[in-house]
């Protein structure tokens, strides 16, 4: 790899933006290819498919074999609300290799002792999420069920480029919730980014239950949504194998 693209591609790692290193195996030439270029190279198709699925991986296009190697963020899955819910999912999402983080200004909920190994913040949801940043690797889920923090929370992720909005409450608080959102300025289009209730409808009922359904529709919000398969989030795999 040339020294020029080496040092971009260490600049796509500290501003957290994907890109795929391209080497032909019959020369071992690499090139570096950035995510907002990859629709115009050459190989978009598999470049985009790559990006997506967040899979490095070998193709072979006309006789000529390349390795595509992705270089993804982290994904970061923001908690606001330090509640049982959270203390299912979050030691669940760090074992799926998210970087986890529970945000709670009530410090009697945040402790080390509920949150093992978890990365804790107690500051209010304007100042965590500043210090924090949200961007397109992250994840937004509001479950305090208290308005005057979730809405914090929301109307600041509402303004980012999270891949994913969600908020626990029933379909009549969301109703609730959107109304004060529009109090706040935002448009009936962008409060339906929050995806509330929230999780896959598995029939959850114990907080473990609704943390599974929580992390899998992330998932699905990460890759399935990003493959363009959008109708198959929650589907059983033999219903997806056969659409």
């Amino acid at each position: 790899m040339k020294l020029d693209d080496l040092e971009k591609l260490n600049e796509q790692r500290v501003r957290r933006l994907a890109c795929v290193t391209v080497t032909e195996l019959s020369t071992g030439y690499t090139r570096l290819v950035l995510e907002k270029d990859a629709a115009k190279d050459g190989l978009a198709g598999s470049i985009l498919h790559a990006l997506a699925a967040n899979k490095s991986t070998m193709i072979e296009i006309e006789g000529a074999k390349f390795f595509l190697c992705v270089h993804m963020p982290s994904v970061c899955i923001l908690i606001l609300g330090a509640v049982h819910i959270s203390q299912a999912l979050a030691p669940m999402a760090h074992l799926a290799d998210f970087d986890v983080t529970i945000i709670d200004p009530r410090t009697a909920f945040a402790t080390s002792e509920r949150f093992p190994d978890i990365k804790l913040v107690t500051d209010w949801p304007d100042e965590a999420l500043l210090k924090l940043g949200l961007d397109r690797y992250t994840a937004f889920v509001a479950l305090t069920h208290d308005p005057k923090i979730d809405d914090m929370g929301l109307a600041i992720a509402l303004k980012s480029e999270c891949f994913y909005i969600g908020a626990l409450g029933s379909r009549k608080s969301h109703a609730k919730r959107q109304e004060r959102l529009h109090d706040l300025g935002f448009s009936g289009a962008e409060t339906d980014l929050i995806r509330a209730p929230v999780g896959l409808n598995i029939g959850a009922i114990s907080p473990a239950e609704i943390a599974v359904s929580i992390l899998s529709e992330i998932i699905a919000a990460l890759r399935v949504e990003r493959v363009a398969l959008k109708g198959r989030e929650g589907q059983s795999l033999r219903v997806a194998d056969h659409a």
